[in-house]
């Protein structure tokens, strides 16, 4: 098999797991974690009355990703920018809005919503072995995906892709978006994005008071894991039993 299409092989298969194979890294993200409260020397801030202050800059990024991701899905029209998983589909071309300064949005949100966990390690070799992990993993992804594009749409993809970043985005390309935002669409494409940041962040934290015996576990994780959750369950049940989530053409 030439290299190309083995590429474009891995990357149709990592497409359809993404959302479970980074999950590793994470278990490694948490034992990194662990060996910090266990031995505080390890990390600068461990014992530093600004700890709770770097924690929530690493909550910042990670909601960053996630707002980037909020902000494409809610400007895309049907069948486009979303979290399928089995296979790659696009039935138009986004061209405005953040795609007008990026070719990959929603993998450059995902790398921030990463890098917050990452960070919150405190261990720099983690941090430089994630960005090298995410840069190969996604880098087949990417090249399976504009593959796919290519051939439906052919020269219309290539001629806008000639002028657009593969990831770092160029913002003095930036074109209004085509379509208003919609609420509706990102609730239900993205309503589990906010849970599954808090509910790390959280275990984090409980982990780390446990570890050092302490209880005075951080409430505004607590209290916005539980709402995040709830809104999920919530969000989750009107997608299936209702259409009050429904949009025609998004």
């Amino acid at each position: 098999m030439a290299l190309r299409e083995e590429f474009e092989d891995q990357g149709n298969w990592l497409f359809r797991h993404r959302s479970f194979l980074p999950l590793f890294i994470l278990v490694i993200g948490a034992i990194m974690f662990v060996r910090n409260k266990l031995y505080p020397e390890s990390f600068v801030l461990e014992e530093s009355p600004y700890l709770v202050y770097y924690e929530y800059g690493c909550l910042a990024i990670s909601l960053l990703g996630l707002a980037i991701r909020v902000y494409t899905v809610g400007h895309t029209p049907q069948n486009t920018s979303g979290r399928n998983t089995e296979g790659q589909v696009a039935e138009s071309l986004n061209t405005t809005g953040i795609y007008s300064t990026v070719r990959h949005p929603l993998y450059l949100g995902n790398f921030f919503m990463w890098m917050g966990p990452a960070l919150l390690t405190g261990q720099f070799w983690f941090m430089v072995a994630l960005v090298l992990f995410y840069w190969v993993y996604y880098e087949r992804i990417m090249y399976a995906e504009e593959q796919f594009l290519t051939r439906s749409f052919g020269q219309k993809y290539i001629d806008w892709a000639k002028g657009r970043p593969a990831f770092v985005p160029n913002f003095k390309n930036f074109v209004k978006p085509s379509l208003p935002f919609s609420w509706k669409k990102v609730l239900k494409k993205e309503k589990n994005g906010l849970a599954a940041v808090f509910i790390i962040f959280m275990v984090f934290d409980i982990l780390g008071k446990t570890l050092k015996h302490e209880t005075d576990y951080n409430k505004f994780y607590i209290v916005a894991c539980a709402v995040s959750v709830v809104m999920y369950l919530i969000l989750k049940y009107l997608k299936k039993r209702t259409s009050l989530l429904n949009e025609e053409g998004r």
